[in-house]
């Protein structure tokens, strides 16, 4: 990725007066190697548990970005240094949780892009509950299945269209 999140706000008015782009509430820590990532947006909303997440990274990422709406909680983990490892192995671009994550040396020691809200130290847990490829809400801000996702260390840019 060679444009910032800034220089895209710059350039792109337009699509942020009208709906077609938001920048995400700036409260997202920064893990892994990627500084800046973009991609596809597959979304994922679950409460507390990270079945689907691991099943959902377990597919051929093809660059795109994880959008992980775990609806702000701090009780426990959705992602951590397995599953980190997961998706760069797979090949995905990023994974932004709205949420907490785990094994934060782990996260750093990967090749993806990684945005949360917060650490903490346990687990989530393991039954599968959840939906995939749906509408979510996270940080002031509607993301569908397929928009674009664009981070770096600014922000983190949503967009109907893929930027040329």
């Amino acid at each position: 990725m060679t444009t910032s999140t800034t220089d895209l706000c710059d350039a792109h008015c337009d699509r942020l007066n009208d709906g077609r782009m938001a920048v995400l509430t700036p409260y997202y820590l920064s893990f892994g190697k990627r500084r800046a990532f973009a991609g596809h947006a597959v979304t994922l909303q679950v409460t507390d548990d990270n079945a689907l997440v691991r099943s959902t990274l377990e597919m051929p990422g093809e660059g795109r970005v994880l959008v992980i709406d775990g609806g702000g909680s701090q009780r426990c983990a959705l992602v951590g240094g397995q599953l980190a490892l997961l998706a760069q192995q797979n090949g995905w671009s990023g994974i932004i949780v709205d949420g907490c994550v785990r094994d934060t040396d782990e996260l750093n020691a990967c090749d993806i892009g990684i945005r949360a809200r917060a650490v903490h130290p346990r687990r989530g847990g393991k039954l599968g509950a959840g939906h995939r490829d749906t509408i979510i809400h996270i940080a002031g801000t509607h993301i569908r299945p397929g928009d674009w996702i664009v981070a770096d260390p600014d922000g983190v840019i949503v967009s109907r269209e893929k930027f040329s």
